[in-house]
């Protein structure tokens, strides 16, 4: 019994432990981890804390604040301005549209580069997914035309749309009135 005692008490005794010392060597200690992953995240809280507490700023900086985040608006608000002169007076925005037509290929490939890098990657990522919208829906377009086609056929006004065509018994029986048990006994309690 002493000899398993003192095996115990080297493993285990003396506030150490050679088992668990061991397995931490292959796998950390998960309350030990979230300790340490607390601690961080209550560092990266108080950082944040001081970083965006609430400064007084100076009327400069909020005047370049709001600067900062007029392009993409007017940029938004513009096109819009666009159809909406486009539909209001058309001669006026072809002839604005033709000037446009005159800028340089190059101007406008730098004209890209100034909107690409203030947009960033964000508006390349953007262009790249229409661009393949655009292609599925090209794509799909003689389906939709097959679909427009179909159902225009269906159409009760269209002419010719009741014509039996060479079916002789469907002739027959749409030239006879239906037979309704409900729509005679209507009739007769309307001449009663």
């Amino acid at each position: 019994m002493g000899l398993i005692a003192d095996v115990l008490s080297f493993l285990f005794g003396s506030n150490r432990n050679i088992v668990r010392e061991t397995v931490e060597i292959f796998r950390e200690n998960s309350e030990k981890g979230a300790e340490r992953d607390l601690g961080l995240q209550q560092q990266a809280m108080v950082q944040f804390r001081d970083e965006f507490k609430a400064q007084q700023k100076s009327l400069f900086d909020r005047f370049i604040d709001g600067l900062n985040r007029l392009p993409r608006p007017a940029m938004a608000l513009g096109t819009l301005g666009l159809f909406v002169a486009a539909m209001v007076d058309p001669l006026w925005f072809a002839a604005r549209m033709q000037g446009i037509a005159l800028v340089p290929e190059p101007l406008w490939w730098l004209l890209g580069v100034i909107v690409s890098f203030y947009f960033g990657a964000r508006h390349q990522a953007k262009m790249q997914d229409l661009q393949r919208e655009i292609s599925a829906t090209m794509r799909r377009t003689p389906d939709v035309m097959d679909n427009l086609h179909a159902i225009n056929l269906m159409r009760s006004d269209a002419i010719g749309s009741a014509d039996p065509g060479p079916d002789v018994a469907l002739a027959e029986r749409a030239s006879r009135p239906d037979r309704n048990p409900a729509l005679n006994d209507w009739r007769l309690s309307r001449r009663a």
